[in-house]
């Protein structure tokens, strides 16, 4: 691992890093924030994963999570949102390739030996955090905006006993019924759609649920909403009887504009339940 850079912000430090990942095959960057008490005692760690054309910068710099994670003793951890580099396939649009990896290993050509962001998080990104911070692994969160939302979502639900809490923002909650996630599980993972069904929050939330507690916003004023299709996971949380609460923000769109508005709120619902362990 390698230092990009580190800034004290808020009494902790922001770092950004540079590594090599056996998963995506290539040199990836992340940043940590690491609030102040980590000098002496370990902290619950938040990841935060990120929407389309993003990076690990967009969040960081952006949704001003910073100011309670110090708050809050948590350690907040921004991946990129795809393998990057002049040999990592890539396409022409913007939501397909590179910073559009959607949390998910490819099976499927061009993208198998890269777009491998599932493994990444959960197992490269893991790793090399719990090896050089001061975080305790025994308590983690996850949550993510639009398509990191989905991921967060998929993720969370996917690991079962690994997350103590799961929230997301305008995320990406029925891929294989819209636009947003058709497209890319096809190119992924092929036209086998039983093997989507793991990759959609709704269809996930509807037969798996979420040991924990949820939490998510979307705004009224969404110019994606058809793609993100909230009223699938609304429906499936409120069939489930799944813990948590779904909120319609009204009047807020997609941008960080409204991650920042609400970053304070997820971070505190997940501080409450990794300080209270």
């Amino acid at each position: 691992m390698k230092t990009q850079s580190e800034n004290k912000c808020f009494e902790g430090m922001q770092g950004v890093y540079h590594h090599w990942s056996e998963a995506c095959n290539c040199d990836m960057t992340f940043g940590i924030f690491m609030p102040s008490i980590a000098t002496s005692e370990p902290v619950p760690l938040v990841w935060y994963l990120s929407g389309l054309t993003c990076t690990h910068e967009n969040a960081m710099t952006k949704a001003g999570a910073q100011a309670a994670a110090e708050e809050f003793g948590v350690a907040i951890v921004f991946p990129d949102t795809s393998p990057r580099g002049s040999n990592v396939p890539d396409d022409d649009d913007y939501d397909l390739g590179q910073g559009a990896g959607f949390y998910l290993n490819a099976t499927k050509q061009p993208w198998v030996n890269n777009f491998q962001m599932w493994d990444y998080i959960t197992l490269d990104l893991t790793d090399l955090i719990n090896e050089n911070f001061n975080v305790d692994m025994a308590r983690q969160s996850i949550m993510g905006h639009s398509m990191g939302g989905h991921g967060a979502l998929t993720i969370g639900m996917g690991m079962p006993g690994r997350f103590k809490s799961i929230s997301a923002l305008a995320p990406i909650c029925n891929p294989t019924g819209a636009d947003w996630g058709r497209k890319q599980l096809a190119a992924y993972l092929g036209n086998d759609e039983q093997s989507w069904i793991k990759h959609d929050s709704s269809i996930l939330m509807l037969n798996e649920g979420f040991d924990g507690k949820v939490l998510i916003d979307v705004g009224s004023k969404d110019q994606f909403i058809d793609l993100l299709r909230p009223e699938t996971l609304a429906n499936a949380m409120t069939e489930r009887r799944q813990s948590g609460e779904f909120r319609i923000q009204s009047g807020y769109d997609h941008s960080y504009f409204f991650v920042s508005t609400f970053i304070d709120d997820h971070l505190a619902f997940h501080a409450d339940l990794l300080n209270n362990e």
